[in-house]
């Protein structure tokens, strides 16, 4: 039989993980537009709908879902990024500073939240949850939602780009 997963095992290490493959896909669809002659930043703009926000906001999303999650599992307030980014450099500089701010996180900060209160806002309205039912059936899932999107995104858009770059190599 196998010990239960912790809360801490269940959150820091894949919210890095999606951040570290976002970064990657990121990296080839820069290169990609580089190799074939377009100016990058062409793919910052770029959406799969007319109604649905564009690959720069995807990763900014992203991030916030990461670093947010991390904290209110806490029960800590996360630092504010503001969305300014319009380039690869900015991006990846908000992706490597998310990164930094989860490393911050020990086990014991998160570990035994399954049932802390985390209240989230919105501008559709307030939702409460329980840490566990907030990791599993939003922060994770929002997350996922925000990196498939991005790597959806520059798919379409002709970077040659596969399963295991979004899965990541390890």
């Amino acid at each position: 039989m196998t010990a239960p997963i912790s809360m801490y095992a269940a959150s820091v290490p894949a919210f890095m993980r999606a951040l570290r493959n976002l970064r990657e896909v990121l990296q080839r669809g820069e290169a990609h537009a580089i190799e074939r002659g377009f100016e990058p930043a062409v793919l910052l703009q770029a959406r799969l709908a007319p109604d649905m926000r564009p690959l720069l906001n995807q990763v900014q999303m992203a991030t916030d879902t990461a670093k947010n999650g991390a904290a209110r599992l806490a029960g800590v307030e996360a630092p504010v990024f503001v969305d300014d980014e319009s380039d690869f450099a900015g991006l990846y500089a908000r992706i490597d500073r998310a990164i930094a701010y989860l490393r911050e996180f020990a086990p014991a900060q998160i570990d035994g939240s399954e049932t802390r209160p985390v209240l989230l806002r919105t501008p559709r309205g307030e939702h409460s949850f329980e840490g566990l039912g907030y990791l599993t059936g939003f922060a994770l899932p929002n997350l996922y939602f925000h990196v498939t999107t991005a790597y959806a995104v520059l798919r379409h858009n002709g970077v040659p780009l596969g399963k295991l770059d979004y899965l990541g190599r390890g």
